[in-house]
């Protein structure tokens, strides 16, 4: 759900950014370390202890073998990602370690993590950070965020209007939100040529309109493919901000252009990679 957070926490313990971490939504899991490792919280801000101490946010973490790390009280952002060195050895499903909840398919049984699991460990094969190292994070959103989108690809679906209205309130998240996507309550958007296309690709981020006018800003989980007419995407370098939003959450809309949108993910690129390079 944001992926800027889950490579930066692998870069802090040194892993390549396809390494499986955990993410940890709204609350967290208290966890046992049956061995020595190297372990980064990225993402979401949690009060996180080890064997009872406080530990920081996005850097380094030496834990020793039977540790205790547990995840307290959620400060800001929805979504944490904790990356182990070695990352997290689940068998891999049509090539990666993922888990999609909705088919049953691919991490530990293909469902969500409950008590007393055990995940193996792989072989570590980078050098972490050092514990004093702080990495550059994309800004944390306080319940609210503010994100940019580009036009289309269907705006010619819509009233002349429908971009103005798309920014003119805050959009609210709704509580039947879910990976697949973010259910938004708002100004409607109304239809110039109906609410039905022909079904056809659905991109990370894009909003799509049915017939309510409310719109969905699909997420991680989203279908590959649907037949409602799409107003306008969120930026690449702003679904890491998406993906730190939960239910009740609000959203302002902002029209950018490519080149503000292709500046943005330069920069953010860089950032990563400068800390990718740094721990490899």
């Amino acid at each position: 759900m944001d992926p800027f957070s889950h490579r930066l926490a692998n870069a802090l313990v040194g892993n390549s950014g396809e390494t499986a971490t955990l993410e940890v939504t709204l609350s967290g899991p208290a966890l046992e370390f049956e061995s020595n490792c190297v372990i980064a919280i990225a993402g979401a801000e949690f009060v996180v202890t080890v064997d009872g101490e406080v530990v920081p946010h996005a850097q380094a973490i030496a834990v020793a073998s039977r540790s205790k790390v547990e995840f307290a009280t959620r400060l800001r952002g929805a979504r944490a990602y904790l990356a182990v060195d070695g990352g997290f050895d689940v068998p891999l499903t049509l090539g990666s370690r993922a888990t999609h909840l909705i088919s049953g398919m691919g991490g530990l049984g293909g469902r969500a993590l409950r008590a007393n699991d055990r995940l193996p460990l792989g072989d570590p094969d980078g050098v972490p950070g050092s514990a004093g190292q702080r990495a550059p994070i994309v800004p944390l959103p306080d319940r609210h965020a503010r994100l940019r989108v580009l036009p289309g690809p269907q705006v010619e679906y819509f009233a002349l209007d429908a971009l103005d209205v798309l920014q003119s309130a805050p959009y609210v998240i709704g509580q039947n939100s879910d990976r697949m996507g973010f259910r938004l309550d708002g100004p409607r958007l109304t239809h110039f040529r109906g609410a039905d296309i022909i079904s056809d690709a659905t991109p990370l981020g894009v909003l799509q309109v049915p017939a309510s006018g409310q719109p969905i800003l699909l997420m991680a989980d989203r279908q590959t493919a649907g037949g409602y007419p799409k107003l306008a995407t969120v930026i690449t370098a702003d679904m890491a901000i998406a993906g730190q939003l939960g239910p009740g959450d609000t959203i302002h809309f902002t029209i950018c252009t490519p080149r503000d949108a292709l500046a943005a993910l330069i920069a953010q690129e860089r950032a990563l990679m400068a800390v990718e390079g740094h721990y490899s």
